[in-house]
């Protein structure tokens, strides 16, 4: 493939209003786009590909930077790699040289997705922009016209009010300033403002989806039914507003998520609406649990919202399970489980999708002692926290997952009971419990995280005492 060349065309006369017609959205945007990083000092992360549309964006925003009186907000640009021939490598450079020029940051990334499609590059590109941006507010180039080509693509697979509303629902941090412009009047404000640009050559291959609908469907759609494009608008606007209120109603039914990473929904209020309702209740039930429905997901969840019978589960695309337990829905992705060798429980330690750590210097407890003579878990004083206990400094400290036979003794008059059961009663769903860690002192449990602790150990003077908490992991939460 031979590298596409740079297109740039002079600056028009310096007469020409840039004030007037659709230029003015571009100026504004950037502007407002500047102004609300300045005042949340969260920092402004471009996604500039190199095209006209994010090469405009990011000559806007310097534009918009030099003229704002009240300081600059910290600009990064970001680009990445698809490591997808000869025009990724141009347009890689490209948007380097001119960032550096402007005096932006630059981070680039890289994959070799080469023949890879559309969603692939889509979601490591997403990757990439999410980790590179470090928390700032990321800005892309969308127009209008992707916000048509994205509806109309929706609309051909069958999606619901949740994916018809296409861009105008952005991810939260993301912005999108040219949305309500379009690719034509872009194109315009870069030649009128000399913006280097490259052209994708692929943007003109039908094998793509997007390109067909954009090169062949849209224009035959606009010949026939004039307004079209102005129509899957409207569209978009009507179902952004009902995905806004599902979210509203949605919430009704979640319980904030567990501390095992799972979004626990109460089944009888949910269980009283019609098939029609739960359709549009569970896309956005799911998206709590950052799960993304298709058509036959949501079809099956609908169903089983009033068949499903306790301690049934069905399984959905991606690795995702719901499984009923008692009154409430566990939605959950499914792991393998974490090996029963048991860890040495010694400083920081990650345990599956679990963190263990010492939250303070070792102590020692009170000097009343005890006629048990095994080593055990200690409440700590103050506190009703069962992610969090005191642990003797003098045995062998280790976790490992629970096994069904496993016992632990709550009490020190009562007889040890399964493990299974303490997990019943503090709630853990079935699925949950694959893999759920239990700390032992030498040989003997002494606390599950989250769930219960021993009976207290001999409280000896001078004992050493080692306190941890425990939570879930956010390297595997991600």
């Amino acid at each position: 493939m031979r590298e596409s060349p740079v297109t740039s065309v002079p600056a028009a006369a310096s007469s020409r209003d840039h004030d007037r017609g659709p230029q003015a959205a571009i100026d504004a945007g950037a502007r407002a786009l500047v102004r609300r990083t300045l005042g949340t000092g969260e920092g402004l992360a471009l996604a500039v590909s190199g095209g006209c549309d994010s090469m405009a964006l990011m000559s806007a925003v310097y534009d918009a930077v030099s003229a704002e009186p009240l300081g600059s907000p910290r600009v990064r640009v970001l680009t990445f790699h698809h490591g997808t021939g000869p025009h990724a490598d141009a347009a890689a450079a490209l948007v380097a040289v001119d960032a550096a020029r402007l005096g932006f940051e630059v981070r680039a990334g890289r994959a070799e997705l080469c023949g890879a499609n559309e969603a692939v590059w889509r979601a490591a590109r997403w990757r990439f922009l999410r980790d590179a941006s470090e928390g700032a507010v990321i800005a892309t180039a969308h127009t209008r016209d992707d916000q048509i080509e994205t509806v109309a693509m929706r609309v051909l697979r069958g999606a619901g009010a949740r994916g018809l509303a296409g861009l105008d629902v952005a991810a939260p941090g993301v912005v999108r300033p040219f949305l309500d412009v379009t690719r034509a009047a872009i194109q315009e404000y870069a030649r009128d403002r000399g913006v280097r640009f490259l052209d994708d050559p692929s943007n003109r291959s039908r094998d793509h989806l997007r390109n067909r609908v954009r090169l062949d469907l849209l224009p035959a759609l606009e010949r026939v039914r004039p307004g079209f494009g102005d129509e899957l608008i409207a569209l978009a606007r009507r179902a952004a507003l009902t995905r806004a209120d599902a979210d509203a109603v949605a919430g009704r039914f979640v319980s904030a998520e567990a501390q095992d990473g799972t979004i626990r929904v109460a089944r009888h209020a949910l269980a009283t609406y019609d098939s029609a309702a739960l359709c549009v209740l569970w896309p956005a039930i799911a998206a709590r649990a950052r799960v993304t429905l298709d058509r036959r997901g949501t079809l099956r969840l609908a169903q089983f919202t009033t068949s499903g019978a306790p301690g049934a589960r069905i399984q959905l695309s991606g690795g995702v399970e719901v499984y009923r337990h008692g009154d409430f829905f566990v939605i959950h992705r499914v792991e393998r489980r974490a090996g029963t060798a048991a860890v040495s429980l010694t400083g920081v330690v990650e345990f599956g999708r679990w963190w263990f750590q010492p939250i303070e210097p070792a102590g020692v407890t009170p000097t009343e002692n005890t006629d048990r003579e095994t080593c055990g878990a200690t409440v700590v004083t103050g506190r009703d926290d069962p992610w969090t206990v005191d642990l003797p400094g003098d045995c062998s400290l280790s976790v490992r997952a629970w096994a069904p036979a496993d016992r632990m003794r709550a009490r020190t008059d009562g007889a040890a009971r399964r493990v299974k059961r303490f997990l019943t009663d503090a709630r853990v769903a079935g699925p949950s419990r694959v893999g759920w860690p239990v700390v032992l002192a030498d040989d003997e449990i002494v606390w599950i995280p989250g769930v219960r602790r021993a009976a207290a150990p001999p409280e000896r003077s001078g004992r050493p005492i080692v306190r941890y908490t425990c939570g879930t992991s956010p390297k595997r939460a991600q």
